[in-house]
């Protein structure tokens, strides 16, 4: 554990603060600390920086309401930068975004291997630029009461599939119904992270109630 006085701040008192989602790993946004906001930040457990452009400290979300409440902050082996893990409470970006980090620069050969949240990203950017043919911009383009006939749709053929045990089509059926939650879930501006954070809530309830039961 090292403190404040070992960091190397530069010429200007600053030091540049990665900030990252506690949850997806995401990169959120890179900003700037200098040692009175990061006494803040460590104070009062919520994310303060420094504005270069204003010359002045600015709590995140102190205006938008989306703060960001710090899980932990670290140096990297020169101490002169910061990487700072955090549960946001909105978008990180001034622009409404979920990350700061959106516009793609270069794609290498080999493609990122297939999850969840590389789906959301993908319908997230779907909703964004709504580019014409795409199915997902149909869906978009048609509203909520379309998207959620087709969750209805799909949840009814989840049951008809698995209901004849047949697995391969349970799981054809399964992947429509994900999709489509999946396109609700960006049309209602919930999160990946939102849905995690309730089943992990789940989970610790249902593990007190567990240990009453044992009691």
């Amino acid at each position: 554990m090292i403190n404040i006085n070992e960091l190397k701040f530069d010429q200007q008192g600053l030091i540049p603060a990665i900030v990252v989602d506690a949850d997806s790993n995401k990169v959120l946004t890179l900003a700037y600390m200098n040692e009175e906001s990061l006494k803040i930040t460590m104070e009062k457990g919520l994310t303060c920086f420094y504005s270069r452009s204003r010359q002045e400290l600015w709590l995140k979300g102190e205006t938008s309401g989306n703060y960001q409440h710090v899980v932990s902050i670290t140096a990297d082996c020169d101490g002169d930068a910061l990487t700072v893990r955090v549960r946001k409470d909105g978008p990180a970006c001034h622009k409404g975004t979920d990350s700061c980090f959106t516009n793609e620069l270069f794609v290498g050969e080999e493609p990122d291997g297939f999850d969840i949240n590389s789906l959301y990203k993908l319908l997230v950017g779907r909703k964004e630029t709504l580019p014409e043919g795409s199915y997902t911009t149909y869906l978009f383009q048609k509203g909520l009461d379309k998207i959620l006939k087709k969750v209805g749709e799909e949840n009814t053929e989840v049951i008809i599939a698995a209901k004849s045990n047949d697995k391969p089509e349970t799981i054809y059926e399964i992947a429509d119904l994900v999709y489509h939650v999946m396109v609700l879930m960006v049309e209602m501006g919930i999160s990946v992270e939102d849905i995690k954070k309730e089943l992990a809530s789940r989970h610790v309830i249902d593990h007190k109630v567990k240990q009453e039961k044992m009691v």
